[in-house]
């Protein structure tokens, strides 16, 4: 069972608390009373922005190549965009270290391809990550325990976890729009990394699988019934719609997009394909994002792939970030040299894309 309750009463009582101008957060994480992270598949962190006029913060996946295929050029352009929208954080949406994922806490790579890589002023913040299928052939675990962060205190990777904020305008005291950021670990959904062959997969923590699945999907269900965010959004490695080389992860169909479809979710964000791209559901408000152009790319559509619902592809390098308002979400991807190449605008009552 997961120490919820006692944690909760924390969280109301702290929330209360008088605070300063500046810009301050405060972080609660739901632990687990196992050790086995499979009993608890949505950590809860919750994240609590207290002033300033939008939550600002940037996306990217896929870029773990000690510098290699232009990781550095993105990085650096990285670190000028945060510096301009004054980030509160960074997501990564997986394939965090290549090719292979971490042999261990001690593996260099980490600070070769992390550390010593994003070391712009801007992007001293919190690194919010997901793990992809690259890191499961490797030591999942490392990613996931302390042992990082105190190496470097941004990495913040779980499983599953949920970052809730409340935007509050300067001389207000309280809120006027909350965002929740749920994070799903989606690997384990993809039937082919379950059968034999070259690479081997660290499933510590998410066997029996059938049961991991379950339970997460199951967690992701009561969490977002239970939100009463202004805006919702859902972030995995793995896509759901996509033109890219990987296209669509159809286990993902039966199982995850309904969940977020029936509970108003604005955003899914995704890494995976090495790429940048929005597409429309054809279903719902829902919006697909992929910011997975990190390090490698260039590989791109798939031959075959659904059109449907496509307003942008960018077969190259780059990464993404969000502003999100009260009423206004702001999303605005930028290519390797960080020039804008594609936007856009959502608020609750009508869409508009350049």
């Amino acid at each position: 069972m997961c120490v919820y309750l006692q944690m909760q009463n924390l969280v109301t009582r702290t929330e209360g608390w008088p605070w300063s101008c500046s810009r301050v957060w405060t972080t609660i994480v739901f632990l687990c009373l196992l050790a086995d992270k499979s009993c608890c598949s949505l950590q809860d962190v919750r994240s609590v922005k207290k002033t300033g006029n939008s939550l600002n913060f940037l996306v990217v996946g896929d870029w773990g190549r000690k510098g290699l295929y232009n990781q550095s050029e993105v990085a650096t352009q990285m670190g000028r965009i945060g510096e301009e929208l004054d980030i509160d954080f960074v997501i990564s949406t997986g394939d965090n270290f290549y090719e292979n994922g971490l042999t261990g806490t001690d593996d260099p790579s980490f600070e070769e391809s992390f550390s010593r890589i994003y070391t712009a002023k801007s992007l001293q913040t919190p690194w919010y990550s997901v793990l992809g299928n690259h890191d499961y052939r490797g030591d999942a675990l490392a990613q996931l325990g302390p042992s990082l962060r105190s190496k470097d205190q941004r990495w913040q990777c779980q499983r599953s976890f949920i970052l809730k904020y409340t935007l509050c305008p300067h001389g207000l005291q309280s809120g006027e729009g909350t965002a929740d950021l749920f994070f799903v670990d989606t690997t384990p959904f993809v039937d082919h990394y379950w059968k034999p062959s070259k690479n081997a997969y660290d499933w510590r923590g998410v066997l029996p699988r059938e049961k991991y699945l379950h339970q997460q999907l199951q967690d992701l269900s009561v969490a977002l019934e239970a939100s009463t965010a202004t805006w919702k959004i859902v972030i995995g490695h793995h896509t759901i719609r996509s033109v890219g080389s990987h296209g669509d992860t159809e286990e993902l169909f039966p199982q995850l997009l309904p969940i977020i479809e029936a509970y108003g979710v604005d955003l899914y964000v995704n890494g995976h394909d090495h790429c940048l791209e929005h597409i429309s559901s054809s279903n719902s408000p829902l919006q697909f994002l992929t910011s997975g152009a990190g390090s490698k790319a260039w590989r791109g559509m798939k031959e075959g792939a659904k059109m449907e619902g496509l307003q942008f592809f960018h077969n190259g390098q780059g990464f993404m970030s969000l502003q999100i308002q009260a009423t206004l979400l702001h999303a605005v991807f930028y290519d390797i040299q960080g020039n804008t190449v594609h936007e856009l605008n959502l608020m609750k009552e009508s869409l508009s894309v350049s």
